[in-house]
């Protein structure tokens, strides 16, 4: 079921494009594992396109939504309002580890196109409490997070959250399937979180701050993007061109020179 009421209408202030499509919404219930130990959380549920069925498959289900129109409209849009827990807050604010409680958490949700990209840096920061996420979002941040090195579309994004997670493209999804429409296509991804004792990255901050600033100009080579940083001696001794762009280095060449740093420092 799929209210339209005037207190649950788009609001361009949330970035709100509301999933209709039916068989959409049935390829993606399909995608999602119901069962398991790990609880499942939903990000910006809007009408209920895909709370309203899944609340079929699951004993519980909870839900972050900052509009309170639509929060408040979800448990009499839903047949089973007994299942589902709804927090009515930023997600920009929320903290996934004291909700996780110890356990690993299932995240999905057709993300608001207006935060999708510093939502996904403030979820990296809880990836230890994330078991995968299965997010749409717009066709091109897809695009950008999985890219390989070398291609337009990799970047800054693309590094931090391959260092943190398998990223895998699903399917695309036309402008069609939402109200309204958007002006740009939007695509289905996973994130899969590596565990622990797979993560080889010794120290974040100081990654963050240097694929930061080799991507704040992307267009010079290593040696220049990232002047009084990383040494050539360094570059060379880890086997990297200092005439490279950034875009030219993988996430395990980005590792590697941090690693490296760290050690220089900590030594």
């Amino acid at each position: 079921m799929d209210l339209e009421t005037p207190n649950t209408r788009p609001r361009k202030r949330y970035g709100q494009h509301f999933l209709h499509d039916p068989a959409v919404i049935q390829r993606i219930i399909d995608l999602i594992t119901t069962a398991g130990p790990h609880p499942l959380l939903e990000i910006g549920p809007g009408r209920g396109a895909l709370t309203c069925p899944l609340l079929r498959h699951v004993e519980h289900l909870d839900v972050i939504e900052i509009d309170s129109d639509l929060a408040g409209a979800l448990a009499k849009t839903c047949a089973h309002p007994e299942k589902l827990t709804v927090y009515r807050t930023d997600v920009l604010k929320f903290d996934f580890r004291t909700h996780a409680a110890g356990r690993k958490l299932r995240l999905i949700g057709n993300l608001p196109y207006n935060i999708s990209t510093p939502l996904l840096f403030h979820l990296l920061a809880y990836s230890d409490c994330i078991e995968e996420m299965l997010f749409m979002l717009q066709r091109e941040v897809a695009e950008r997070i999985c890219a390989l090195a070398g291609t337009r579309q990799y970047g800054r994004l693309s590094i931090m959250v391959q260092s943190m997670c398998r990223a895998e493209s699903l399917f695309t999804v036309g402008p069609g399937a939402f109200t309204p429409a958007p002006r740009v296509e939007s695509a289905v991804i996973r994130l899969v979180p590596f565990p622990e004792h797979d993560r080889p990255l010794t120290e974040r901050t100081l990654f963050s701050r240097l694929v930061r600033t080799a991507f704040s100009h992307r267009r010079k080579t290593l040696r220049n993007a990232l002047k009084g940083q990383v040494s050539e001696a360094t570059f060379l001794q880890l086997g990297i061109s200092p005439t490279a762009r950034p875009q030219d280095l993988t996430v395990a060449d980005y590792v590697k020179i941090t690693n490296a740093l760290h050690e220089d420092k900590s030594g």
